[in-house]
């Protein structure tokens, strides 16, 4: 803030400037707020050129002002369009207009197509323009040099203050819009700064991060303090600014984790193919070697576990099942069922695959709730129905369908409650039912 006071000062006060003292201020503020050093500049330049038309200027005047950073020294000009005799109302149709109230503000900026009323301080005719620089064309500007001033009145040097903490303000909110636009679909780390109800608001560097309740780890607490690594959702831009919306449950920040902790990832060696994940749960993921002699599974869990172990701890405890892809859909549902070991695929009609399991791997295939099948269906796209026989010799049947999305995008998860035929053959009526985590 001090450096940021000295350059408010010296904006209006131009002859004191002490250029070290100004260069000084100037690359702290930069440093500080992520402003490039020539948006200040032009932010000065408009504060200086508004404080000399306050004292100096007249009504409809545009003033610029140009600032040499290395010797102090300020120009100043006065800026007119140059119009010919079709871009201007004529005196009787100015009357009319008067009569109607459609005369347009002195203030309105010319738009291309339309005509103005001329102004003396604003315009000049193309004529005349010509006489101080011969080239010009109609819809030019002309800049008259006007005589530079040192000493400016209160008010000015107030105003002068008002359009420079504007200008930074406006400057850095588009600085930060543009930075983190780009960043969209990244990670981020970032420390819990304050918590608002549900609402968790993060430090990422030059401004605040917003993780809403929907975009939590269930079960995940948060504390002042505490350093985490975000996915940046998206940026929206509010009157208020630019807001950057974060998530730790989205799918895609698992890959993100994984690209940090395994060099095969980043360059390209391995690739994730697909990713199914429960928040605070479970995921898995589905990954192959792009290269001849590549482990992708080993790849990804390291040795002794170091690098998956990084990104569990991350996640707070989430389990990880890394699985092989397959192009063959038998095979890949088959490892995407494990740690349960599948008798046998078969592929169906309409997308479904029939899987058979040992007695002892039912309850394995299945998961708790029904998470194991649910996540296989996610990773595979496949509709799956697990048969396999009960301790007690009854046969169950368990379908588990992949997510679908809705016009919104959000993702809705289906899963058939169990249905059971006794052991002597006869059926049992099958139901449907969603199961809500």
């Amino acid at each position: 803030m001090k450096a940021l006071s000295a350059l408010i000062s010296s904006s209006f006060i131009i002859m004191e400037i002490d250029i070290k003292s100004f260069h000084r201020a100037l690359a702290q503020i930069a440093q500080d707020r992520g402003i490039p050093e020539e948006k200040i500049i032009e932010t000065l330049e408009a504060a200086i050129a508004t404080a000399y038309k306050k004292d100096y200027g007249k009504k409809g005047q545009k003033i610029k002002a140009k600032f040499n950073s290395v010797s102090g020294d300020v120009k100043f000009w006065q800026v007119k369009l140059v119009v010919d005799k079709d871009m201007i109302y004529s005196e009787e149709e100015v009357e009319k207009l008067k009569e109607k109230k459609e005369l347009p503000p002195e203030t309105a900026e010319h738009e291309e197509g339309k005509r103005v009323v001329f102004n003396q301080e604003k315009h000049i005719m193309v004529e005349e323009a010509k006489k101080e620089k011969p080239k010009i064309k109609i819809g030019d500007e002309l800049e008259i040099p006007l005589q530079s001033k040192t000493d400016y009145g209160r008010i000015a040097a107030q105003t002068a203050k008002q359009v420079i903490l504007q200008k930074i303000r406006e400057v850095e909110k588009e600085t930060i819009l543009g930075e983190y636009k780009s960043k969209e679909g990244e990670i981020t780390s970032g420390i819990v700064q304050r918590i608002e109800g549900h609402t968790i608001f993060v430090d990422i560097g030059k401004t605040l991060g917003v993780l809403n309740r929907e975009e939590q780890i269930p079960g995940e607490f948060y504390r002042p303090g505490q350093r985490l690594k975000f996915y940046i959702l998206k940026v929206d831009e509010t009157p208020k600014g630019p807001v950057v919306l974060l998530s730790r449950s989205y799918p895609k920040l698992i890959s993100k984790l994984f690209e940090l902790e395994v060099p095969e990832v980043d360059s390209g060696a391995v690739e994730i193919k697909a990713i199914a994940r429960e928040p605070g749960f479970r995921t898995k993921i589905a990954v192959v070697s792009t290269e001849e002699g590549i482990d992708p599974i080993g790849s990804m869990v390291g040795q002794r576990g170091t690098r998956i172990m990084t990104v569990i701890n991350e996640l707070g405890g989430e389990k990880i099942d890394v699985v092989e892809w397959q192009d063959d859909p038998e095979k890949f549902i088959a490892n995407a069922l494990a740690p349960a070991k599948i008798l046998e695929v078969k592929i169906d009609k309409k997308n479904t695959a029939k899987v058979s399991v040992p007695e002892d791997q039912l309850s394995l295939a299945i998961g708790k709730d029904g998470r194991n099948v649910r996540l296989a269906a996610n990773l595979t796209g496949w509709k799956i129905d697990i048969e396999g026989i009960t301790e007690e010799g009854e046969k169950q049947t368990i379908s588990a369908e992949p997510e679908t999305k809705t016009e919104e995008g959000e993702e809705k998860e289906k899963i058939k409650k169990p249905t059971k035929a006794s052991s002597n053959g006869e059926k049992a009526k099958k139901t449907k039912k969603s199961v809500d985590e």
